[in-house]
Order: C-alpha cells, then structure tokens, then sequence
C-alpha cells in the first residue's frame, strides 16, 4: 500500500505520536526496574509491594498501541479497488443469421444454440446497461433499440429468421448508429456512455467480398476504434460444420481470422465457442467485463472496526490486571 491509496495520508504522519509512546513506555518501564534494584531489603521489598501479574502486565498497554496504529491508518482513509455494477452503458448484441448458422456440428443447430444462449447473456446483464439486438445475414437490421427492458430483446430473439449471404460490416456499422443515437439522447450536454458490441459469427463476410471495402468489416472496425466502441466477437461453430442448401451439401467451416481481426482492429476482445455450453461461457465473461466496473472507493472501515476492538480489549484487560488503565 503506497500513499496514493489514502485519501488523506497526512493522517499517517500520528504514526511518529504513537511510535513515541511506545518508546516512552519502553523507558518508563526500563526506569521503574532500575530504581526496583536499588532498594537493597528484598524481603521486606515483597511484603510491602503488592504482587505484580509479570511480563502480562505490558499486554494492555500493547493492545491501545496497536488500536491507536489501526485507528491512525483508518484516519488517513485508505482506498481499495472495488467492482460496482455499471449502471449507464450501451450494449449491442449482434448476431449473425446467414444460413450457415443451419449448421449441425452444435446441438441442436449453430442457431438454435445461438439465440438460447444469447438470452441468457441478456437475463445476465445488470439492470442498468442499456441493451440492443442487430441482427444480420445479407442486410443488418436493428430489431430492438437499446433499452433496459430485457423482455423485449428476448422475445425479438426468438423470432430470428435465417437469410443468405453475411455482411458483417454492415452489422457494425448499423450498431455504431443506434449507439450514437442513444447516445445523443442519454448523453445531453455530458459524456456519452460507454458502449460495446458484442458480434456472434460463424461464417466469413460475403458481402462484400473484401473486407478491406468501404462497407466491410475491416473498415467498419477501425471506425468502432476511432469511437471508442470496441467490438468483442465470438467465432462460434466448428471447422467441420455442413448446410444443406438445394439438395446440396456445402461445407460451412468458422472463420477465426477474419473476426479475431476485427476484434483487435476495434480493440476488443476475441473468443471462440463449439458448444451451447462455451458459448455460455463466453457469454457469462463478458457479463463480468461489461457488467461491472473497477473503482476505488473507501477501505478505512476494517481498519477502524480492528482499531477499536484494539483499543477496548486494551482498556479491559488492564482493569482486569491491573485493576486500573493502562
């Protein structure tokens, strides 16, 4: 603990008062033998003195040292990192409803999977964050605005339709704009607050071809950096995932490269799912990342419960040994 961790750490320098007293103590007691010595009968120095407890008779006088120690540090307030439910952020769940999401390799299907897991992710949010639902195939839509009402993103959830083709860039884009207008609406004349998006995928942008393009993923991720929304995405399915498409039988493995790149480009975060139940997982670490938040906030309370129990067991012990305080 250094002294940035106190709040007021002026208070610290009481430590000198309480380090002289224990000094001062230490001499009393070392003067008090010494003139003990001096006196030369030692029998008659037994009948007259009156029994004395021995080396326990210090234990009091310890006790209110160390509770005026505890309470000098409670003084100073030190301060500890704390987690605290956020209670003013934008979130956008995306998430991708191309065909391939058909798909068998996670039971039941990659989509089924994907929407009973994302209702969950939402139950788990904090009451106060402010969630969104975009979902994209060829085209992205917003189908739920960002609001608090979890209901609403869960029944919008469960009436997902499947579609052809993947414009991934078009769905960042699209939650970039339904943050911005919270934004204007919930900021007013303060900061803004702050949002991510969290993209479900598993198949590689078709629309456009390139990335790179003016509407593409890539170019839609570096715009999410420049706003300060960082984009955590989940590459969810297997490599050897399959859809039937027109009696045909096409190949729909997951593409880790192209949104682990996204998400570095937008600075987020990447992860990976093969199943419902990592999924969840996943799910359930961005509850805590989003959900909570890092603050320091007063730590002095343990400092000055300890400081007083000190301090009164001092007292009490010295009545019950010495019949006085200390």
């Amino acid at each position: 603990m250094s002294f940035a961790d106190f709040a007021s750490p002026m208070w610290l320098a009481f430590l000198v008062v309480v380090a002289a007293l224990a000094v001062a103590y230490v001499l009393v007691q070392r003067s008090r033998h010494k003139h003990l010595l001096r006196f030369s009968n030692l029998e008659l120095l037994e009948k007259v003195a009156p029994s004395r407890p021995g080396r326990y008779r210090h234990v009091p006088t310890a006790l209110v040292l160390c509770g005026l120690l505890l309470l000098t540090v409670a003084l100073a307030g030190p301060t500890s990192e704390k987690r605290v439910p956020r209670n003013r952020a934008t979130v956008i769940m995306v998430i991708d409803v191309s065909l391939s999401m058909k798909a068998t390799d996670v039971e039941p299907t990659r989509f089924d999977a994907a929407k009973a897991a994302a209702k969950d992710f939402a139950d788990g949010l904090t009451p106060g964050i402010n969630l969104g639902l975009v979902a994209f195939a060829g085209t992205a839509s917003v189908l739920v605005s960002p609001t608090i009402n979890r209901e609403e993103t869960k029944t919008a959830i469960d009436h997902l339709k499947l579609s052809e083709r993947t414009a991934t860039g078009e769905a960042i884009f699209t939650s970039l704009q339904s943050i911005e207008t919270l934004g204007a609406v919930l900021g007013g004349g303060d900061q803004a607050p702050p949002a991510r998006i969290v993209l479900l995928s598993d198949g590689k942008q078709t629309v456009p071809d390139d990335p790179d393009a003016q509407r593409g993923g890539y170019t839609a991720a570096r715009e999410a950096k420049e706003k300060g929304v960082p984009i955590s995405t989940i590459s969810f399915g297997t490599t050897y995932g399959t859809v039937d498409i027109e009696d045909e039988r096409i190949p729909v493995p997951v593409d880790d490269p192209s949104l682990r790149e996204i998400a570095n480009l937008s600075g987020g975060s990447f992860f990976t799912a093969s199943s419902l139940e990592e999924l969840r997982k996943v799910y359930d670490t961005l509850e805590e990342q989003i959900g909570f938040e890092t603050t320091r906030g007063d730590a002095s309370r343990p400092w000055l419960v300890l400081g007083v129990l000190c301090t009164a067991a001092g007292l009490a012990l010295a009545l019950v040994l010495r019949q006085r305080l200390p």
